[in-house]
């Protein structure tokens, strides 16, 4: 019988089959071992990624706050994980003074205008909601240290980070396409002549990938539905240069879809960490770092 053959559809942004059929082979044994030794890959039960993430966070904010020192942190949307997170700060009594956090990506419309954070399926209204709001009022930082991207800031957010010694940690992990935040393998906003120029890229407004829309109208906050439409077309993010700079990174590869065993990460986790490090596949950029590696059974 004929062998069926073809080519991964043009729409794919990383497309070298070798290298595709390489890495759907690697056992969960394999997948933990890398050549960069600052690079710890670790496969944890199902339920465990969070509880690390947590336990890392919360460690870092109360060993900072203990010693009246600033803690930097540029974050992801992991919702209701944020009220777990003030709820431990509430228990302890930790005065979140000098706490700063970034928000590491939000939504802007089709004219680059990016989300106020007052529209509930923005990610600086989630973590308004879910952290400060949770968060005992005697507590919480000032205002101004929870930034998110506006108007005002958009060409500023790099250097306001920079500003303040850089990020103390970057939290992260992949999408379906391997972006890393919003940093998407297609869009124009990043194109560079070199892997060495695109590192250097700070934050900006870029376009959506497809697959980061199909990706994210399967989420809780456009209903799980698969809404294509309620899904903004563009999106401010941090740049490489943000996640190369920060002090301390962890990168999680968890995400199922609505509470079943299907996830689209399975395939790109192992591209992630076993394939070229390349801005085809931006979160890659982690095996050239120190990174801490959460992935899933």
């Amino acid at each position: 019988m004929a062998a069926f053959r073809y080519k991964p559809s043009s729409w794919v942004p990383f497309r070298d089959q070798k290298v595709i059929d390489r890495v759907r082979r690697i056992s969960r044994q394999a997948i933990t071992v890398h050549p960069n030794p600052d690079l710890t890959i670790q496969v944890v039960p199902d339920d465990m990624a969070e509880f690390i993430w947590l336990n890392d966070l919360f460690y870092r904010i109360k060993t900072a706050m203990d010693a009246d020192r600033s803690c930097v942190l540029i974050l992801p949307n992991p919702a209701h994980t944020y009220v777990k997170l003030a709820l431990m700060l509430n228990r302890f009594r930790v005065r979140c003074r000098k706490l700063w956090v970034f928000i590491m990506d939000e939504y802007a419309n089709e004219n680059g205008v990016i989300a106020p954070d007052t529209w509930k399926f923005g990610f600086m209204y989630a973590f308004k909601r879910f952290f400060i709001q949770t968060l005992d009022p005697k507590l919480r930082p000032p205002a101004r240290q929870i930034v998110g991207p506006t108007a005002r800031n958009v060409n500023d957010y790099g250097r306001i980070i920079a500003d303040l010694g850089g990020a103390d940690a970057c939290y992260s992990g992949p999408g379906w396409t391997g972006h890393l935040a919003f940093i998407e393998p297609d869009a124009p906003e990043f194109a560079a002549g070199s892997l060495e120029e695109w590192m250097s890229f700070g934050p900006r407004v870029v376009t959506l990938s497809p697959f980061t829309i199909a990706q994210n109208a399967l989420h809780g906050f456009f209903g799980m539905s698969g809404d294509l439409a309620a899904v903004p077309p563009k999106a401010f993010t941090i740049g490489p240069a943000q996640v190369k700079a920060a002090r301390y990174r962890m990168d999680m590869s968890s995400i199922t879809t609505a509470g079943t065993s299907v996830s689209w990460q399975r395939f790109i986790t192992r591209l992630v960490w076993h394939g070229p490090v390349t801005p085809c596949v931006p979160t890659s950029l982690h095996q050239l770092l120190k990174t801490d590696v959460i992935i899933t059974e």
